[in-house]
């Protein structure tokens, strides 16, 4: 039986960042283990028979990491677009700019006056006690007319879950705060407000989409250690061993699993009590739908990234013109919009409905018409799309992690460590290195423990 002293399974963002540290330390005694044939997790891309390119979802470039950057820069060069943020609202068969909050100024009088005197009653309120959930959070930050005409729609059509389902922990720089006297500025100059977040700015690969710079940084391993098509089917945690489904039997020193926290326990040997406290972990599945176009988007998208959709005129939430991250997404004389749908037991999706659906969403919103002449549709499903942010979220991970760090086991990545905040392609990487500087330095690790 082959043993290593690291041994690491998905070769997504966070594996790959442990790999590629250790690597970067000079120690050589590891493995990377990844159940598909080739590497990136959720960050993969895909070329369709049409030469369209494809992500799963609307992944963007932007870091709160030095190491990261650098990174990005040495894997592919000058092989990048940079772009400025310009995501809009589609909401009362109109665009609104993002964030909503700061820009009501859009909406028909009505609609906007509501959500004005939302936010002046809520001013006038003294904050009774802490939100409890996020439905809370978002009355007690927002006001009623926000809540009513985006926020509680939207979040529910992006989480899958009913928003009073999930904790306010994760909220810090995902959702806009909204500011009285700015909006009533915003409203009397009728002046966009559009900078806020950290994704104001990003950058998208010229070639190859997302994927390409995951496929970039699996290139730099030693292809030796690196192993494709072994899926999991039990961890002997006691024992240090772990064996896949090709009869095939490692053992380890340390284990850096990046694989979803709930099937790392299921399949191992840990206590009932752990596994019961999987349970209380939610996650929605995601649909990609993409749609390649001839000719070129009408004027109003040209310069769009992406879009957000509020209203239950269409499946999806976010729809993202994805030609327009870079001019080899899709082949020449031609564009591409990629739609994002949820599901949930609470939220059920007919697959076999679901293209017709989602192209008569793109028509109700006015994004294509019955002139556009469609040449390829595209479709993709992850049973792992969100790591939901449920009430129970924080208790259950404080049951299961601390027990797997005893048994030498780290439970890290977008669905290892099960915090949506720090999920993001430079949070998981970022988790993957400094996961390894923990156990080889003895540094003490950053982003999967940081608090809003």
């Amino acid at each position: 039986m082959h043993k290593h002293a690291f041994l690491i399974i998905g070769a997504g963002p966070c594996g790959l960042g442990a790999a590629y540290r250790l690597k970067e330390l000079g120690i050589t005694d590891w493995a990377l283990f990844e159940k598909e044939g080739y590497v990136g997790g959720l960050a993969t891309s895909f070329q369709d028979a049409k030469s369209f390119w494809w992500d799963i979802g609307g992944h963007v470039q932007f870091s709160h990491y030095h190491y990261f950057d650098e990174l990005m820069d040495t894997l592919l060069g000058n092989n990048w677009v940079y772009h400025d943020r310009e995501s809009w609202v589609w909401i009362a068969n109109r665009f609104v700019p993002y964030p909503f909050q700061l820009n009501i100024h859009r909406l028909p009088q009505v609609l906007r006056d509501e959500c004005l005197d939302g936010l002046k009653k809520l001013s006038k309120q003294k904050l009774k006690s802490k939100s409890q959930n996020f439905a809370d959070w978002i009355y007690q930050t927002s006001g009623a007319g926000i809540a009513k005409y985006f926020l509680l729609p939207y979040n529910f059509k992006v989480w899958a879950y009913q928003p009073k389902e999930l904790n306010v922990s994760w909220v810090g720089e995902r959702v806009a705060r909204p500011d009285i006297k700015r909006i009533e500025k915003n409203i009397t100059s009728g002046h966009d407000d559009v900078s806020w977040g950290p994704n104001n700015q990003f950058r998208f690969p010229l070639y190859g989409g997302t994927g390409a710079i995951w496929q970039a940084l699996g290139a730099e391993l030693p292809q030796k250690q690196l192993y494709l098509n072994h899926q999991v089917t039990h961890i002997n945690t006691s024992k240090h061993e772990i064996a896949f489904s090709n009869q095939v039997t490692i053992s380890y020193d340390h284990l850096i699993s990046t694989i979803p926290l709930d099937q790392l326990v299921v399949n191992s040997d840990v206590s009932q009590k752990l596994k019961a406290a999987t349970k209380q972990l939610l996650h929605s599945t995601t649909h990609i739908v993409g749609i390649g176009l001839k000719s070129t988007p009408k004027p109003e998208l040209k310069t769009k990234c992406w879009l957000y959709f509020p209203e239950s005129n269409c499946p999806f939430y976010r729809v993202t013109v994805f030609s327009n991250y870079s001019p080899n997404n899709a082949p020449a004389g031609h564009w591409s919009l990629m739609a994002e749908v949820s599901e949930s037991t609470q939220k059920q999706v007919n697959k076999n409905n679901l293209l017709t659906e989602v192209l008569q969403g793109l028509k109700n919103t006015q994004l294509i018409s019955e002139a556009n002449e469609i040449v390829s549709t595209w479709q993709y499903k992850t049973a792992y799309g969100y790591p939901t942010p449920s009430l129970n979220r924080d208790a259950a991970l404080a049951i299961i992690q601390p027990e797997l760090m005893k048994r030498n086991v780290y439970s890290r990545g977008r669905f290892g460590m099960w915090k949506y905040e720090v999920s993001n392609q430079d949070h998981s990487l970022m988790q993957g290195k400094e996961v390894i500087d923990l156990l080889v330095n003895n540094e003490p690790e950053v982003t999967a423990w940081q608090r809003r």
